[in-house]
């Protein structure tokens, strides 16, 4: 019983010492309710993102909650929402992305 209890405080510390447990876009696709937009993050700070059936590639960092989308020289900041969800800003054209994968 000790070790289980042990083994469950080490996992929650090793959480809050990365981005946050289930915070990271890293391995994730992302896409709007219609699929006019998809977001495929991947590791190493590339994402492969599928704009109204135009297909590019771009970069992006993430910092807590904010991620950062740059393709082609223009930046997107992108927040998570605590249902996990990604949105950009007003003036945005990414919209409202939910996690498919």
């Amino acid at each position: 019983m000790m070790r289980s209890g042990w083994i469950a405080a080490a996992t929650a510390l090793l959480c809050l010492g990365a981005v946050g447990c289930g915070t990271n876009v890293k391995g994730h696709t992302y896409a709007a309710a219609d699929n006019s937009v998809t977001i495929d993050f991947q590791s190493g700070g590339s994402a492969t993102v599928n704009f109204g059936g135009i297909p590019g590639t771009c970069t992006y960092t993430q910092s807590g909650k904010q991620v950062n989308l740059t393709c082609g020289g223009q930046t997107e900041t992108l927040t998570m929402a605590d249902d996990g969800s990604l949105a950009g800003g007003a003036d945005s054209p990414l919209g409202h992305l939910t996690k498919v994968k």
